[in-house]
């Protein structure tokens, strides 16, 4: 993955301050392409700000093991797998809550059927109102 830069590379504040901690004869050393590449590898360690930034440790028996947890809006842009496997899962999600919101309304018109004392099918019962009422 390399980034697009608009303009020099070497104007880009990180190759800059990069460039600017190295000795002249090292420094012009890299071509724009190499700067490039070493602008993505610093950019790819940055992490900057996420409104949810959870870190912390947890003791293990002989080790201690870190853990990052970080959220927030996603500025990449997807592959198309990405994107896809996306789309599955807000699918997948979406008809999840429809279905549950289906079946809770499913029960709440059951229990106020039973409430009112219908009878839709003469000896029949799936016992939810006895259960409730107990």
């Amino acid at each position: 993955m390399t980034l697009k830069f608009k303009g020099r590379i070497e104007d880009d504040p990180v190759i800059r301050n990069l460039l600017n901690a190295m000795p002249d004869d090292v420094k012009e050393s890299f071509t724009e392409k190499q700067l490039t590449y070493l602008k993505t590898a610093v950019a790819s360690r940055q992490w900057g700000s996420h409104p949810v930034d959870l870190r912390g440790t947890v003791k293990g028996f002989k080790h201690r093991y870190y853990y990052v947890f970080l959220a927030g809006k996603n500025k990449r842009e997807l592959s198309r797998r990405e994107e896809r496997m996306s789309q599955l899962v807000q699918a997948g999600i979406l008809s999840l809550f429809l279905t549950l919101s289906v079946l809770i309304g499913l029960v709440i018109l059951y229990v106020l059927k039973s409430a009112l004392g219908i009878n839709l099918f003469d000896g029949f019962s799936l016992g939810l109102w006895d259960w409730i009422n107990t």
